[in-house]
């Protein structure tokens, strides 16, 4: 899984920080740690061997620059090489009037992929339209019509074959049209000539190879035969969520003309983002994303204004129950830790923020079962309020405690770390600085 390979170079980089000296030994150590964590997760062994020499030519050639210890430009260096291998930069995709042609083989995710692709644009504010082009699968167009009812986006698939399909829809007035198409369990004859037909009636602005971690190696030689095809302009990875080749596709991708646009991390449509190295690389070791947090927090529907009077410490219950709710939407606790900085690098137990989360759920129903007055003042909380509140809310009284007891926790916390500018001070903030992270 990709939590390997990230737990595995979260472990490296925390060896780095607590090393007493930065010798040629310890070099070799790291070294060896490294390549470890590659070739496990399928990265290409020439590829592993050339970062491996330009880390020891760092390590043991280069003077830290004014102001850098050693250890910090270990941790600069080893951090820049790896984010190098799998991308170095983000291939942003650009919000605009435009055709995209979704392809891959069978069982990529592509009819998946295409409704999270839609949801993307759809909360960045542009019309979107998804055409059910796969005609072979079974279910496949039905399946587009379930998510698209879903996400509130019309699905096209009026016309015959798949061609006739595709052209019908291209009078349709959204600003994005995204066409899904058929696959096969390899790149044969009849569908590269589907796949040609389809290009050339479509005409589209981006085509986009949809390929699942588990290709690992695979993926340039892929990524290059329907580049050949079709003429690719992107990828999308999909499944990060549970391969040990996750960092294999990303390094073998990354080496291709084309260079990936998106991951997919998760089965539900909002567990789909932009892939940016950098920021990728941030938060599986553990330093976070703190602008991937604030664009989760934008398409829940965080209220700016009210995010701001809460870690200024005007926090209630109602603006606790508020930030749940909203929190939801963002995915799971363990995806949302992984963004801030620091939390990543914790070692928490196994299941606790799983645990977490049921519990937030039940805490919902608490506060919805108080007052109005208590909400806003949960100092008026007396014993018989708790077992009404208990009561009306199917929960126990220690639940109402408990509930009672974080609240009081974090609105302490909110207040002593002045809205979170402690994570901003000390040496990861610094250290952060020097890569370039924002924090």
């Amino acid at each position: 899984m990709v939590l390997k390979f990230g737990s595995g170079l979260k472990e490296t980089f925390m060896k780095i920080a607590h090393m007493g000296k930065v010798d040629k030994e310890a070099v070799e150590t790291i070294v060896r740690d490294v390549q470890r964590v590659l070739l496990q997760s399928d990265v290409n062994v020439a590829l592993v061997s050339e970062l491996s020499a330009r880390i020891r030519k760092h390590m043991l050639e280069d003077k830290p620059p004014a102001g850098m210890t050693l250890r910090e430009l270990f941790l600069k260096s080893l951090y820049d090489e790896l984010v190098g291998l799998l991308g170095k930069e983000k291939a942003a995709m650009q919000l605009k009037r435009q055709r995209i042609l979704l392809i891959g083989l069978f069982g990529s995710g592509k009819t998946t992929t295409a409704a999270k692709l839609g949801r993307w644009f759809k909360v960045r504010g542009l019309s979107v339209g998804l055409v059910a082009c796969d005609v072979h699968r079974p279910a496949a167009q039905d399946q587009l019509r379930q998510l698209g009812q879903k996400l509130g986006i019309p699905v096209y698939s009026d016309g015959m074959g798949a061609e006739g399909i595709a052209k019908a829809a291209l009078s349709a007035k959204e600003d994005v049209l995204i066409f899904d198409s058929a696959g096969r369990d390899a790149l044969d004859g009849e569908l590269a000539n589907e796949l040609k037909a389809m290009a050339k009636t479509i005409k589209p602005d981006e085509t986009l190879l949809v390929m699942p971690a588990d290709m690992g190696q695979d993926a340039r030689r892929q990524s290059e035969e329907f580049s050949r095809l079709v003429g690719i302009t992107g990828l999308i990875v999909t499944k990060m969520d549970g391969t040990a080749k996750g960092g294999g596709v990303l390094a073998s991708a990354s080496v291709t003309s084309a260079k990936v646009r998106f991951i997919g991390v998760g089965e539900k449509v909002e567990d789909f983002e932009e892939y940016d190295p950098n920021r990728f690389f941030s938060r599986l070791v553990g330093y976070g994303d703190i602008e991937g947090l604030l664009e989760k927090a934008k398409e829940a529907g965080f209220d700016e204004a009210k995010a701001k009077e809460v870690l200024e410490g005007e926090f209630t219950l109602e603006d606790f129950i508020e930030q749940t709710k909203a929190m939801k939407k963002m995915g799971s606790l363990s995806k949302v830790a992984e963004m801030i900085p620091g939390m990543g690098a914790m070692r928490l137990p196994a299941g606790q923020l799983e645990v977490q989360q049921e519990k937030m759920e039940r805490w919902q129903h608490i506060i919805s079962s108080m007052t109005k007055a208590e909400r806003k003042d949960p100092e008026l909380i007396n014993a018989p309020r708790v077992k009404r509140i208990a009561k009306g809310s199917g929960t126990a009284e220690h639940d109402v405690r408990e509930m009672l007891k974080y609240y009081k926790n974090v609105k302490k916390i909110v207040k002593v770390t002045k809205g979170g500018k402690a994570f901003r001070r000390g040496p990861l903030a610094k250290l952060a600085k020097q890569m370039g992270l924002k924090m």
